[in-house]
């Protein structure tokens, strides 16, 4: 269940972060002390002595910046933009949204940002597609005026542009619309949830308007559409149903979730009677990516529900899935059949909802992690759905970590890279097979999103400020069929 940013101070502009490559990565270092060989940095084993700190390796990244949009976020969003279906070109181009947790709750606001220029190593990965999404952008280019900041323990400059929506009290989770990307939904710590249109923020942004550069201090009292307070407390489950346009359902504290179903552009018939199953808080919600009326459900009551909206507001399925608050859940998109989820007590674990009845639906369960997951989220990028098995999670231990579920133990293959790294880098011995990669650097990560549109490109979020990274080990991801 942990959730708030502690100690919600202003946030630094610049920040460094290290990443830990399987065999390779983060090593310490200190300037009063000699070189010392390089290491690898263990989690949770290694403590830095005084004057020690991380050095990430620039080889275990493709790209890797750092941002803030002005105080710590504890939720955003990517949003779907029209510049390529499919991109693997640098400098690449990014939208998104994202809500502050401001010192006094009247500071508060939403940040609609675009940060372009990212800059990285030349991978080639697939052929660039030629279908574009019709979402929100229309261009790549970037005005030579635009301010350029060189991020610490990055690979290049950034151009960052942003404005600011005045949001009563903290933002405690925000999504945006997959089919309509300038419509999102925002859960408030006041207890109430809020619809937006931000389609005139976003067009100035992809017009490059010089009132949107970065540090602009004018707030906007945008009002949003809808403004619900039926909730009997604050909430952090919010999600958009996939198939069904408009279609949204909100979880609170007090176990409730309440159905919105859309009546117009603009409109929605709320739904006052809960559905109810859960007794303890409602932590995070996923509808299904291949049918429209049903959606699954986590809570601290350490339960998995799954409903069908058209049976009734009763679960289809009660899961028991883990020994503490069951946190956040991911339904994969690619493989529908597959259901991640992650728990206070730092472990998280893989169903397949095909086995429900047979009792022995946990496919992969981990216990890595040792302080509780945060977010977890499926890649959406893949070559088949059998190879739709990438997994990124975020936990309180500062770790943000990247899952091939598809990958066994090849002891012999082991065995011939510890011989070329042996006399380079002292290398854990007890990594789980699946763990592709391990980012560090940010303090108190709490959520992450693989980017729908750039394969490879994660962003997440901490007490600390944004990353941008791609990590250079990750396999060639092709997207999904139409």
């Amino acid at each position: 269940m942990a959730r708030g940013l502690k100690n919600p101070k202003k946030a630094k502009r610049k920040g460094k972060s290290q990443g830990v490559k399987k065999g390779d990565g983060a090593s310490s270092s200190s300037s009063s002390v000699p070189s010392m060989p390089a290491k690898v940095w263990q989690p949770g084993v290694d403590k830095l002595e005084e004057g020690e700190q991380l050095e990430f390796d620039p080889s275990a990244y493709n790209t890797l910046h750092g941002f803030n949009i002005g105080w710590p976020c504890l939720s955003f969003d990517i949003l779907r933009d029209s510049l390529g279906l499919v991109r693997t070109e640098f400098p690449h181009t990014v939208y998104s949204v994202a809500g502050t947790q401001a010192e006094k709750s009247s500071w508060n606001y939403i940040g609609i940002f675009k940060i372009s220029n990212i800059s990285g190593k030349r991978r080639e990965l697939v052929p660039k597609s030629k279908n574009e999404d019709t979402d929100v952008g229309s261009d790549s280019s970037d005005s030579e005026d635009e301010e350029e900041e060189e991020e610490e323990g990055g690979l290049g400059a950034l151009r960052f542009q942003l404005r600011k929506v005045s949001h009563e009290g903290s933002v405690n989770r925000i999504r945006s619309m997959t089919q309509n990307p300038h419509i999102c939904a925002s859960w408030s710590d006041s207890g109430h949830v809020q619809i937006w249109d931000f389609s005139s923020h976003i067009n100035a942004l992809v017009e490059r308007q010089s009132d949107v550069s970065h540090g602009a201090s004018e707030i906007f009292n945008t009002p949003p559409l809808v403004k619900y307070s039926g909730h009997k407390d604050e909430g952090y489950a919010i999600d958009w149903n996939p198939l069904a346009p408009g279609r949204l359902v909100s979880g609170d504290c007090k176990s409730s979730i309440h159905l919105w179903e859309p009546t117009s552009a603009a409109t929605w018939n709320i739904d006052p009677n809960p559905y109810v199953g859960h007794i303890a808080s409602v932590e995070d919600l996923q509808w299904s990516p291949t049918e429209a009326s049903v959606f699954a459900s986590c809570s601290v009551d350490k339960n998995i529900a799954i409903w069908d909206i058209r049976i009734g507001r009763h679960p289809a399925e009660m899961i028991r899935a883990h020994d503490a608050d069951v946190n956040v859940i991911s339904w994969n998109r690619l493989a529908s059949c597959m259901l991640a989820s992650g728990s206070d007590d730092g472990s998280f674990s893989v169903r397949d909802l095909r086995l429900l009845r047979d009792g022995n639906a946990v496919v992969a369960h981990f216990e890595y992690h040792k302080h509780p997951i945060t977010s977890i989220e499926w890649s959406p990028h893949a070559g088949s759905p059998d190879e739709a098995a990438t997994l990124a999670v975020t936990s309180s231990d500062n770790q943000l970590t990247i899952w091939d579920l598809s990958l066994e133990r090849d002891e012999e293959e082991e065995a011939e890279f510890k011989a070329q790294i042996k006399e380079h880098v002292n290398a854990p011995a007890d990594l789980p097979p699946q763990l592709l990669f391990v980012h560090q650097g940010q303090n108190d990560l709490k959520e992450l999103h693989w980017h729908p549109q750039i394969p490879g490109m994660i962003l997440s979020t901490a007490a600390d400020g944004f990353n941008i990274l791609m990590p250079s080990n990750i396999e060639n991801m092709l997207p999904p069929a139409n």
